[in-house]
């Protein structure tokens, strides 16, 4: 935040320069909802579509999300196990709230997106975050989750794909991490928001495929803010296990009444067969844009060790390129970035412990023309 205040006061005095400032910290796509999902909510708000819906959502919609979920992945979600949340974050706090004591400890990966950490401590738990690799693919592996495991350990708290790498977990160790994970009693929560934006076949899968009991089990958080591009409508779900639905759906109704109605009733429309080519079209733009920028953020010094496979994010070593400028880590680099070329971006401070200093994020939900003429600043000043 402290680089996003920074950046927008600098951009308001360039603003009418030949070089206005470009956000490339911030993970938000700039496509908006497509049509018909505009459409809709203006129809809700004109036929008076407005008043509460149940705690658990329109059951149109969580009827909706499981369709989508046996068309895309072929995995069958039971309509009774989904919760309409106000946006992701509202679902990764009820999840917690439900499932964490306080003085439970939950293990997740560093880096990792820092308010998922937020909402364990917000239920009294704590996070513990366990160093990963770009061999590890900056995820969690079994053997880790087993050498932190303790008697205070509730769980782990996964994404996947993850912020700020872009990658995703094995379907085959995420299997090997909730069998472990399930065996001891404990909880898998993972964060998939970013699924439906996987570019390889090996990785694009939900966790909810898992075979058994081992699928039936997990707990998975998911969104309209990413795929679907509908960021400030504050919409998202939460699957959970069959016996949690009661649970959960007592404490949505206290802390939350429900989420937007009218974003409930306009997210109907992201499934029609119009809106779906619209997502998938804008899904192969964000490819095309990862496939351009990420070998241009190498070929300037910029080394992202491990190809992201979905999302828009790119976790990139700036050490090289920091000592080209004259200053040490992360934090300052990215500061001389946005002073010298009007480029703002994420310092690796913000999503963990494990080498902060060495790794910015680059964001590549901006436009093509975005993402080149940020490449030419860099070129300009790097060399």
């Amino acid at each position: 935040m402290e680089m996003a205040k920074a950046a927008a006061a600098l951009a308001q005095q360039v603003a009418h320069t030949s070089a206005p400032m470009i956000f490339l910290n911030i993970g938000e796509p700039d496509f908006t909802a497509p049509p018909l999902v505009q459409q809709a909510a203006s129809r809700a708000i004109a036929q008076g579509n407005t008043q509460y819906t149940q705690a658990m959502g329109l059951p149109a919609l969580r009827e909706r999300i499981s369709e989508w979920y046996a068309a895309r992945f072929g995995v069958d979600v039971a309509p009774s196990r989904i919760v309409i949340t106000a946006g992701a974050s509202a679902a990764l706090q009820l999840a917690c709230l439900a499932l964490i004591e306080a003085g439970d400890e939950m293990l997740m990966p560093d880096p990792s997106y820092p308010c998922n950490r937020h909402f364990v401590s917000a239920a009294e738990g704590t996070s513990v975050l366990i160093p990963t690799t770009a061999q590890e693919r900056f995820q969690l592996t079994r053997e880790k989750v087993e050498a932190a495991w303790n008697p205070k350990t509730r769980g782990v708290l996964l994404a996947s794909p993850s912020n700020p790498t872009g990658t995703s977990i094995a379907p085959e160790e995420l299997q090997r991490i909730h069998e472990f994970v399930h065996g001891r009693g404990g909880i898998t929560l993972i964060d998939e928001i970013y699924l439906g934006l996987s570019y390889e076949e090996h990785f694009g899968h939900s966790a909810l495929a898992l075979p058994g009991e081992l699928g039936q089990s997990i707990i998975s958080i998911n969104s309209f803010s990413k795929y679907f591009n509908m960021t400030g409508w504050r919409l998202g779900w939460l699957v959970v296990p069959q016996a949690l639905a009661a649970v959960i759906e007592r404490m949505a109704q206290n802390l939350f009444i429900c989420a937007s109605t009218v974003a409930q009733h306009a997210a109907l429309a992201c499934f029609e067969a119009q809106s779906l080519q619209v997502y998938e079209s804008r899904r192969a733009e964000f490819k095309a844009r990862r496939d351009y920028f990420i070998p241009e953020l190498n070929r300037l010094g910029l080394r992202v060790p491990v190809m992201p496979d979905g999302a828009f994010y790119a976790y990139a070593d700036c050490t090289g390129a920091a000592a080209r400028l004259g200053v040490n880590g992360s934090w300052d680099f990215a500061f001389e970035l946005m002073k010298r070329a009007h480029l703002a971006v994420t310092p690796g401070r913000d999503f963990g412990q494990a080498a902060p200093d060495q790794f910015v994020r680059f964001s590549t939900a901006s436009s093509m023309e975005q993402l080149k003429q940020a490449v030419a600043r860099l070129e300009s000043i790097l060399g």
